[in-house]
């Protein structure tokens, strides 16, 4: 679950912050940088992670994203993170950081400690090629990214991730086991509707997006019953139609949200 965010003063998973600064006004890492790419502003996928010689494949959703004043936000493919970060050269170093504590399930969160533990070996060489963002250690362990281009609100299958319970101390949890990657949905600008799987049944709807905001329509659904954790994730999903959400796009993550506050969050289908 979501709980209050930590301060702390290390977080390795946060040196992804400092590349903004560092590489956008001088080459980073070496000579095949390529410094007509600014690294600020981009949305960066990180691809894997590889410790020891073993490589281990990211989350979908791990990313950052770094501001023009080396602010740094992004999800490690389980929590989401934010900090600020200084830069020597075309090495990184952390500052302070915040990062939520969701607990998500083994394979994720494995990933997360490899992350944090390569990060955290001292600062970072950056090295820029085409599309492709390398991160290195001094033993050689190294952070792959890609940048990645936006995604539409129309036409892109958003896989669900995440439910949120809306109020101050509202919380986002991660699917119940065996929803994983199940839960979709799919907006059609022509025909005015969405379309997709919940986390048992399959269902369509109207849409209307008017602004930052989306009449949905009752849900017609096919009638399967699956097990109970399945079920409670189902009616949280089917309470959203009916009535007006709002919604935030954010490169390739959709957020929608109830008028009580209650909170879908899915990514775009790689």
């Amino acid at each position: 679950m979501y709980r209050q965010k930590q301060r702390i003063t290390l977080t390795a998973a946060l040196a992804l912050v400092p590349l903004a600064a560092a590489c956008g006004s001088e080459q980073a890492g070496s000579t095949t940088a390529d410094v007509s790419k600014p690294v600020t502003g981009v949305h960066w996928t990180v691809d894997s992670v590889t410790v020891d010689g073993t490589q281990h494949a990211a989350p979908t959703d791990a990313h950052v994203t770094i501001d023009d004043s080396g602010k740094a936000q992004g999800n490690y493919g389980c929590n989401h993170f934010s900090a600020q970060a200084s830069f020597d050269g075309d090495r990184v170093r952390l500052g302070d950081a915040t990062v939520t504590e969701m607990a998500c399930e083994e394979k994720p969160m494995a990933f997360e400690e490899n992350l944090a533990r390569t990060l955290a070996d001292g600062p970072l060489k950056t090295q820029v090629s085409g599309d492709r963002l390398t991160l290195t250690t001094d033993a050689g362990d190294t952070v792959r990214l890609t940048e990645e281009q936006p995604a539409p609100l129309y036409g892109t299958k958003w896989t669900v991730t995440t439910l949120g319970k809306g109020g101050p101390d509202g919380v986002a949890e991660p699917l119940p086991k065996g929803a994983e990657g199940k839960a979709h949905l799919t907006f059609d600008k022509a025909t005015g509707t969405v379309a997709g799987r919940l986390t048992c049944n399959k269902f369509n709807a109207e849409a209307t997006v008017r602004d930052d905001r989306i009449t949905l329509g009752p849900a017609s659904t096919t009638r399967m019953m699956c097990e109970a954790s399945l079920m409670t994730a189902e009616r949280r999903l089917l309470s959203l139609f009916d009535g007006t959400v709002s919604y935030r796009l954010e490169h390739r993550t959709l957020t929608l949200t109830s008028e009580n506050g209650d909170t879908v969050t899915a990514t775009a289908e790689q």
